[in-house]
């Protein structure tokens, strides 16, 4: 038997996150059950998560303290400097949902940071991460599909652009986040379509590496977060997935890639958008809830169900991405 791949880097990375987040989790839960960090579910969704009030919340932290542990030492070993800026991009998403979880905690209520709040945040680190891949980049932005390029001549309009990727993505995996299981599973099988592209190209290494830790930590958190979650992610967590799952995709300049593999996001946060245009426009409601999981919700689907399906259509959508990586629809 061959065991090379065993040895490989993205392997190890994986399995150190995982093992870290499995340990973390046994350590974690107790401490936040008894400090009483539990979430407060909204009284806006369906009646049965109101029996989930007071999971212990901030659960993102199982996924980002394994994946800075490795990603520093990977860093300050020399392997893989360009990893520093997709770590402290994620990190920085992080906090904004860490703020918001800990101000819902302390208040003991649903409301955290407005959203003004919030988007004034997502708008300034987007712009740093914008400035930086200026600068690593040089003064030339263009993304190809269809052979066709789409060209930034100014470099305000690619930190515009960096903003609304950022800020559609951070939203959409945080909408995602409605039910045990399910944004942390839709992100590992995301994040293992980008270590298959990431193999392509040797200049992509880092991001190999970065994808692996994080498929790493989103398992190891799954396994306290299956239903009946032992915890929950947070926006602590479902805002630093969504500036990680951003990240990549911007620094192997494939941001359309993300309509593709991660349109699961796509789809809850279209719901969303559909729903209240449709109630504010009509009256009418064309989902029984949003985002379209509650929908089958209180269409009588078992939670398990929904979250399985979710799975699924995500691994056809990052099949379907990688078909259109290898076609060269981006090059």
């Amino acid at each position: 038997m061959d065991f090379a791949f065993f040895t490989q880097i993205q392997f190890l990375s994986f399995i150190m996150t995982l093992i870290l987040a499995f340990i973390l989790g046994i350590i974690l839960i107790p401490i936040l059950k008894r400090l009483k960090f539990g979430q407060t579910v909204r009284d806006d969704g369906p009646l049965r998560h109101l029996a989930k009030s007071g999971t212990p919340t901030i659960g993102g932290l199982l996924i980002l303290i394994p994946v800075t542990v490795l990603s520093l030492f990977l860093y300050f070993s020399g392997a893989y400097p360009k990893i520093l800026p997709l770590l402290l991009v994620t990190l920085a998403f992080g906090a904004i949902g860490f703020l918001d979880d800990m101000i819902k905690i302390v208040k003991k209520n649903k409301n955290g940071l407005s959203a003004f709040q919030k988007m004034v945040m997502i708008v300034i680190f987007s712009s740093v991460f914008a400035l930086y891949m200026i600068t690593s980049m040089g003064t030339d932005f263009d993304i190809r599909i269809f052979g066709f390029d789409i060209t930034f001549g100014q470099p305000w309009i690619y930190v515009l652009i960096i903003i609304l990727i950022f800020s559609a993505l951070t939203n959409s995996v945080n909408l995602t986040d409605g039910l045990d299981g399910l944004a942390a599973g839709v992100t590992l099988i995301v994040m293992f379509l980008f270590i298959v592209i990431s193999k392509t190209r040797v200049e992509w290494d880092f991001i190999k590496v970065f994808s692996s830790s994080v498929s790493g930590g989103c398992l190891g958190f799954l396994i306290f977060n299956m239903y009946p979650a032992k915890i929950f992610m947070g926006d602590t967590g479902s805002l630093a997935l969504g500036g990680a799952v951003a990240g990549i995709a911007v620094m192997m300049n494939l941001p359309l890639i993300i309509f593709i593999a991660g349109a699961v996001y796509i789809i809850e946060a279209l719901s969303v958008i559909i729903q209240v245009i449709s109630f504010k426009s009509t009256g009418k409601r064309v989902f029984k809830m949003a985002p379209v999981h509650h929908h089958f919700e209180l269409s009588g689907w078992k939670e398990t169900k929904i979250v399985y399906l979710f799975w699924f259509a995500s691994i056809i959508f990052c099949v379907l991405g990688y078909i259109a990586f290898t076609s060269r629809i981006f090059d």
